[in-house]
């Protein structure tokens, strides 16, 4: 099975040795990335923590219902981390149809009764035991896999330098699908965050220029022609309108961005305290541990506790550009490009509608805010990450 070897140890060998060895799987992974990501998961467990402990109406009674979830929720995406780590991009490689099949029927299952709304978007499955499943998280990971899989198909087995126009269509056709069917959700955060991996796909694998400047012009003439048929949601459209207007209806649509705005302006350079901020204890910021889950860290930490956030999700960006460069294979660069492209939108969408640069748009900040299927998928995109580190090359 693919995944990462470690040869040339005896059993005469002890555990340590072989963990400190130059060539061990302990030596090869990406610690500065590991433990940036962990750090902000830490944080983001008491930012969760500090922003739910007194909402009665959203935690049933218990000040920790939250905690123990989102401590729980970055446990399994660890878990799953480890196990894509093992199995190795390779192997996922050679099974990404199944796994395409299987998102793709995931998020179809949310357009029957099964699916439910939450925050305007019918975007979710409901589990049992009060826990639900956002489908559209995982398709990120497979539109990567996909794409990836059939741009570096032939530059890999070297019979090409680089893409060519049939392979770039059947790779755009695999992202459609399941892009437009988010759309009808209407889950409009998650198509952005598409396209923008499509965009940063295509970009890494050496396809034709025209192909992005095409997409591009594409997407300007579809975001305007939704807009114009009224293809867009009540709340949608009134989320743009606030972002253009900000003093548009502040008690109403502009609320979330005014009361944002006004909990990260009170923090000041060192913050109000943990767990002692007005704006967050007075429940002043709706959906403060998911997507306003900043605006708790400007205002109770400060600018130096969001700046360390930047920066720890800046370190994480960075060694995963680190790891594009230093592959020697186009789906490994591939695959960490669309990692680098979503979480790099997603975390400026998320802190720039905060700070009312950006509409709102329903997006969590990686590894920080509450929520189990994002959670799960940007730990499972380190795990890919990590694979392509660890992984030596394949033997001609």
């Amino acid at each position: 099975m693919g995944g990462f070897s470690v040869s040339g140890y005896g059993p005469e060998r002890g555990t340590w040795s072989k963990l400190l060895a130059r060539d061990s799987l302990a030596r090869r992974l990406d610690w500065p990335m590991l433990l940036a990501a962990i750090a902000l998961s830490m944080i983001g467990t008491a930012l969760v923590y500090s922003a739910t402990r007194n909402r009665s109406e959203l935690n049933q009674g218990d000040p920790y219902y939250f905690l123990i979830r989102h401590v729980l929720n970055t446990g399994i995406g660890l878990a799953l981390m480890i196990g894509t780590i093992w199995l190795g991009h390779r192997t996922l490689r050679t099974v990404v149809p199944i796994l395409y099949g299987v998102s793709v029927f995931l998020i179809l299952l949310v357009l029957t009764p099964l699916g439910t709304t939450i925050n305007g978007a019918h975007a979710w499955i409901k589990l049992p035991g009060g826990f639900s499943l956002q489908p559209s998280e995982f398709v990120k990971i497979t539109i990567i896999l996909g794409m990836a899989m059939l741009l570096a198909a032939r530059v890999d087995a070297g019979d090409r330098d680089h893409p060519d126009h049939r392979t770039v269509m059947q790779a755009l056709g695999l992202a459609v699908v399941p892009i437009l069917i988010v759309l009808l959700m209407p889950d409009l955060g998650s198509v952005m965050v598409m396209a923008v991996i499509v965009l940063g796909v295509l970009l890494a694998s050496g396809a034709s220029n025209r192909w992005v400047f095409g997409l591009l012009g594409a997407g300007t003439a579809g975001a305007l022609a939704v807009w114009q048929l009224g293809l867009l949601d009540d709340y949608q459209i009134a989320r743009f309108a606030a972002f253009a207007n900000p003093a548009l209806d502040p008690a109403g649509v502009g609320y979330n961005t005014n009361q944002a705005r006004i909990a990260i302006g009170s923090g000041g350079l060192t913050g109000t305290g943990l767990f002692e901020g007005s704006q967050t204890t007075g429940q002043f910021v709706p959906e403060q541990q998911t997507d306003f889950v900043f605006t708790v860290a400007g205002e109770e930490l400060g600018f130096l506790g969001a700046g360390l956030i930047l920066v720890l999700l800046g370190v994480v960006l960075w060694r995963a550009c680190s790891i594009a460069r230093h592959t020697t294979e186009l789906y490994g660069t591939v695959v960490a490009a669309g990692i680098i492209a979503w979480f790099a939108f997603q975390t400026f969408e998320n802190i720039g509608m905060t700070l009312g640069i950006m509409p709102v748009a329903g997006l969590p900040l990686p590894f920080v805010s509450y929520g189990g299927t994002s959670m799960f998928a940007v730990w499972i995109a380190v795990g890919l990450l990590q694979s392509i580190k660890v992984q030596r090359p394949m033997s001609a």
